[in-house]
């Protein structure tokens, strides 16, 4: 078919990230949305209390009623009741705060209610706090009668996200659609938008009717949540099982009607790869985007039969379906957890692949006959947004190629990604570059609050509006957030973009606060001929001598291309003090040559209007001002043949070397502090979270453009100075 084929597949492009994905479509198909906020799930009640705000209407004609409830509890219980009520409502939630959902869930579930729950999937509190994406909480609430669909970039957090609502409206049964928690809700990247007309085509009102007539009504009164005996319980929870056994079959149906509609192609159960594969690796959410990329490369270029099955529909789980989407060929097959489960014979997903394959051997009706059952292996990667990047994928599939030989280690609870060296679980695995030929890789390293996420933000859609290529930016936060360290990796290429970890070759590093310079190894994998861009106070002969040895040896041997700006000194000129972002981001365009300067030029006013335009003529004209001083100041770092200093990248903390704690803060606390914590082995964290006292204070960051004096006359302790 061609696209024209397709009467909403040449929808418009536009620029959002996977919060901003799922918030549009709950938006849409909701009359009611409770919430309460957290992260990373906050962005989406934000998103739809704005569009209420604004009195933007759904797809029923109505503006949707959203409220902040005091707990997620309350909001859970608002969705029930709502829902109880007739209406269509929708909730946004992730971690503990699904935890809170769960009592309301099994009553939703159990009296056959549809709705969606958008969660961007996190890491429960276990031996410590983590803000940070994997499934740890959505599988949890796998026994609650939702099902569970699970989308992988932005771009699927639209369309499954519809593909799901249409399916539960269709079924019957609860949904919770997933996706990992920053690494897909924060991710931007230029997707195909589904125009509200989509919908009035997609969502079929006589089921949205149905829901009305099943309401609570005093006019056909009836009585629900009644407390039931053991004589007709068990019978009861019986009564939903064809609800369930159909479910499957309708999120396919769901599928198909919407490539018919938009010409993308999903499944339930979705396999790319060599159609004669003998590996296979199973696992769902955004890693399938790396696992697709490194296929590719392994069939192409290095001679394998390899393939990824692409997990949709987690639950209602139909292992025949499951079973028909593997090629006929495989013998062996790696399943793939984001989440741990002390004390199991395996993680969830693996559990679930095996019992479908046993259930085919056995030849159970329903199910597509297998000769023999392949060697099925289960890991663990990526908790807590851990990276899983190409080289990971590429050693799961060696591993597998491995488990032939008598010596294989692990069968099963395999992990990747870390150095486990008390239980041994991790294997071994080396990098390999798996990014399009011609992307263009950028690293911005600026400090929170100081406007580099938002322009690099701009940025993207400046590009994605402007030019053919593909976009995507992720963000590296610090949980401290404002004061702490940001990491934008933005990617540009004419291929689509399947690179869901972070960028290891950059060929442009942005540096925007010089304290960075001697604290991080900011040209760490950096390709040879790539550019580096400074702010920086020094004049552009001092440049150079300013950096640390190690630093100027890479430029030298790389043939780096080096730039500086004093952004800092703009930002106070034109009265913008603190807020670099204008300045650095019209140096980024000027040298980095992805627009042409003339569209950049015209291109970013019109964006510092519309992101300052309310706050009045007067900000606007001086971040117009920053964008033309930038352009002025912006210069060359001539760079010598040889190094010129003989100062060394310092280390982030000093500390007593005999001090009791000595081990612990130069095992754990300095590769923290010096942004290398991914390196620290199992052997070095403590079992049980705790740690010793007093290691915050071994943290003096030195990142400060101004040093304040204090005025006890005019002080009146508000402490902000010491953030300054």
């Amino acid at each position: 078919m061609t696209s024209g084929q397709f009467p909403f597949g040449d929808t418009q492009i536009i620029t959002m990230d996977g919060n901003a994905a799922a918030s549009y479509i709950a938006y849409l198909n909701s009359e009611v949305v409770a919430l309460y906020p957290i992260t990373p799930s906050s962005g989406m009640g934000e998103m739809a209390d704005a569009r209420a705000v604004k009195g933007e209407k759904n797809i029923y004609g109505t503006v949707p009623k959203v409220s902040e409830l005091q707990s997620e509890a309350g909001a859970a219980g608002a969705i029930h009741g709502a829902l109880t009520a007739g209406a269509q409502a929708s909730t946004f939630t992730a971690s503990q705060g699904l935890m809170l959902m769960i009592p309301n869930m099994y009553k939703i579930a159990g009296e056959l209610t549809p709705t969606v729950f958008h969660v961007s999937a996190r890491s429960l509190s276990a031996q410590a706090l983590s803000i940070f994406g994997d499934h740890s909480d959505v599988t949890v609430v796998r026994g609650s009668g939702f099902g569970l669909s699970a989308s992988a970039n932005p771009q699927e957090v639209l369309d499954i996200g519809a593909i799901t609502i249409r399916a539960s409206l269709k079924s019957r049964v609860p949904f919770i659609h997933f996706f990992d928690g920053f690494r897909t809700s924060h991710e931007i990247c230029k997707i195909r938008n589904l125009p509200e007309e989509f919908f009035h085509e997609f969502i079929d009102l006589e089921d949205v009717y149905a829901c009305r007539e099943r309401a609570l009504d005093p006019k056909r009164a009836d009585l629900r949540g009644t407390a039931e005996n053991p004589d007709i319980y068990f019978q009861g929870r019986e009564t939903v099982n064809r609800w369930y056994d159909e479910a499957p079959g309708i999120y396919e149906a769901c599928c198909e009607l919407f490539y018919k509609l938009t010409g993308r192609r999903y499944a339930a159960y979705q396999y790319v790869g060599a159609a004669d594969a003998n590996s296979v690796v199973v696992l769902m959410a955004s890693g399938t985007d790396t696992a697709e990329k490194t296929v590719e490369i392994l069939n192409k270029h290095h001679g394998k039969k390899v393939g990824v099955l692409k997990v949709h529909l987690y639950r209602p789980m139909d292992g025949a379906l499951l079973v028909r989407a593997l090629p006929q060929t495989v013998r062996r097959i790696a399943v793939l957890d984001r989440t741990k489960e002390p004390g199991s014979v395996g993680e969830p997903l693996y559990l679930d692949v095996c019992a479908a394959l046993t259930h085919a051997l056995q030849g159970m009706d329903g199910y597509p006959s297998i000769e023999r059952m392949p060697l099925v292996i289960g890991g663990r990667y990526g908790l807590s947004s851990k990276e899983f990047t190409p080289g990971m994928v590429t050693g799961v599939f060696k591993h597998l190629e491995e488990m032939d030989k008598p010596k294989a280690r692990i069968w099963t609870g395999f992990t990747v990604g870390i150095t486990d060296d008390v239980t041994n679980t991790s294997i071994d695995y080396e990098e390999i570059d798996a990014e399009n030929p011609d992307a263009f890789k950028g690293k911005f390293f600026g400090l929170g609050a100081d406007g580099t996420v938002g322009a690099n933000k701009e940025s993207i859609k400046i590009i994605g509006e402007n030019t053919d290529l593909y976009t995507q930016g992720y963000f590296v936060y610090d949980a401290k957030k404002a004061g702490a360290i940001t990491i934008s990796h933005l990617r540009f290429s004419k291929d689509p973009i399947k690179h869901t970890y972070l960028i290891q070759q950059p060929n442009f590093v942005a540096v925007h606060n010089p304290a960075f310079i001697e604290r991080f190894d900011v040209l760490e994998g950096i390709e040879a001929g790539g550019m580096l861009l400074l702010n920086t106070t020094h004049q552009p002969q001092k440049v150079f001598t300013w950096l640390p040895q190690d630093m100027q040896e890479t430029i030298i041997e790389k043939k780096l291309k080096v730039y500086g700006i004093d952004a800092t000194a703009i930002s106070e000129e034109v009265g913008l003090r603190g807020r670099i972002n204008i300045a650095m981001q019209t140096a980024f365009f000027r040298i980095s040559k992805v627009l042409p300067e003339k569209q950049f030029l015209a291109a970013i006013p019109e964006a510092v209007q519309k992101a300052y335009g309310s706050k009045g003529k007067d900000v606007v004209d001086k971040n117009v001002q920053a964008m033309k001083l930038a352009l002025e100041r912006l210069f060359e770092v001539e760079v010598p043949a040889q190094p010129v200093s003989t100062q060394v990248t310092r280390k982030a903390v000093t500390y007593d070397r005999s001090s009791p704690d000595a081990e612990f803060i130069e095992k754990v606390v300095l590769p923290v502090m010096a942004a290398k914590g991914d390196s620290i082995p199992v052997s070095a964290i403590p079992e049980n979270g705790a740690i010793p006292l007093n290691t915050a204070e071994l943290e003096k960051r030195d990142i400060a453009t101004h040093l304040p004096e204090w005025d006890p006359k005019v002080c009146i302790q508000c402490n902000l100075c010491s953030d300054r």
